[in-house]
């Protein structure tokens, strides 16, 4: 089975570690005997737009085609403006982007699917795609569909439902995106739920010399993108509630992002300099090799459609701290595989925080059904197999 997949999100020297939820999914499609072709649109650069910021000129960077795990990838480019503007129209830029390159693709590359993730641009490309080869289409909506783009206008609104319309399968990541998605687009017949996974080569154990760097500590640990609402600051105020109880508790951030001076000078002003470590952007084996070494993580995030990190927490054994409503609550059953806590409220973090640092022992066993629960059911080998069913499905009409 041939399958393109397209993905603005897919790693590349701008990012090697944005979309590698993506990648994971295709390294095991094509162990499970896919043969996969991925375009990753990424934006043009043309003078001076290159020289905008540090981002843009990245942008101008990334090669016309790489090779990942043996996958082939193009990098065409297409137009899209700073700060998203007429993103409404992105879909139809982005095809005439990579039109030329799937052209020259499928003279020797005749794909049976094609699986775009994101719906706006992406899948807006792929349902153009769709129309010019007539081939299936599958989109997998990842949250930002739903929790940003459809309340941007009404345009972009009108572009999303154009493309529930056109695809022959919508894929969200959790039940709560699922509900979000029937309620403002319809079309409950398309929507299949498929979670994402982990790797379970790249769980790591512990690092000795990073446990010897932390040890005494009971060490708290978040893995984040540093925006609002991923939570952290709500992370620090607890951290700071709980301070004098446990002198020996440290919390570590690692993740780069606008928030982080606001999130470091809010250390600071609570005094929590020695208590709070900003580590920055860390390759992902030294991200698993922080979670093998923490006792917990926390990651208090609002408008949350999943969250592989949660997953690779859970993974290394540890008790994992969520909000309530969010995709993850799929996973997370609330004092038994982990704690759900309130959005933006401290309070309850503190009582989760407190909890789990005061019992050890039933931290350990919030821990270990976790571990157990990943690893039988969350693995990209899983999610693979059930992304192999419904192409078949598709395939067969």
């Amino acid at each position: 089975m041939k399958v393109l997949v397209i993905s603005g999100m897919y790693p590349s020297t701008f990012s090697e570690i944005g979309g590698i939820f993506v990648r994971q999914q295709v390294k095991d499609l094509q162990k499970h005997g896919c043969d996969v072709r991925v375009v990753s649109p990424t934006p043009a650069t043309p003078f001076p737009v290159k020289y905008i910021s540090g981002k843009w000129r990245a942008y101008s960077q990334v090669p016309p085609r790489m090779t990942w795990d043996g996958i082939e990838v193009h990098y065409p480019r297409y137009l899209s403006f700073p700060r998203s503007l007429f993103f409404a129209s992105s879909g139809k830029r982005m095809y005439s982007g990579i039109r030329e390159v799937i052209q020259e693709l499928y003279q020797d590359f005749k794909f049976d699917i094609i699986h775009a993730h994101v719906a706006l641009p992406d899948g807006f490309a792929g349902m153009m795609v769709k129309q010019q080869y007539d081939r299936p289409l599958v989109v997998t909506i990842h949250g930002a569909d739903l929790y940003a783009t459809i309340h941007k206008n009404v345009a972009c609104q009108n572009a999303l439902a154009k493309v529930f319309q056109q695809a022959d399968r919508i894929v969200v990541v959790s039940t709560e995106l699922k509900r979000i998605a029937e309620a403002n687009l319809g079309f409950p017949e398309k929507l299949t739920v498929v979670s994402n996974g982990i790797d379970l080569d790249e769980i790591a154990t512990v690092d000795t010399k990073l446990r010897s760097v932390y040890a005494g500590n009971k060490v708290i640990l978040s893995v984040s993108y540093l925006i609002t609402r991923k939570g952290l600051e709500f992370n620090i105020k607890a951290v700071s509630q709980l301070a004098e109880k446990y002198p020996n508790l440290k919390y570590l951030v690692v993740g780069r992002g606008p928030e982080e001076a606001f999130l470091r000078q809010l250390a600071l002003d609570l005094s929590l300099e020695d208590r709070v470590e900003f580590l920055g952007e860390l390759p992902h084996d030294k991200v698993m090799g922080y979670m093998a070494t923490s006792d917990i993580f926390s990651l208090p995030s609002w408008n949350e459609a999943f969250g592989v990190v949660y997953l690779e927490a859970m993974a290394h054994g540890k008790p994992v701290i969520a909000c309530q409503g969010e995709g993850i609550a799929d996973v997370i059953e609330d004092g038994k595989t982990g704690l759900l806590v309130k959005p933006k409220d401290v309070p309850s973090l503190v009582q989760a925080m407190d909890f789990l640092l005061g019992n050890s022992e039933k931290a350990a066993e919030i821990g270990e059904r976790a571990r157990k629960l990943v690893l039988g059911n969350y693995t990209w080998e899983r999610n693979a197999q059930r992304y192999l069913e419904i192409y078949r499905e598709l395939l067969k009409t």
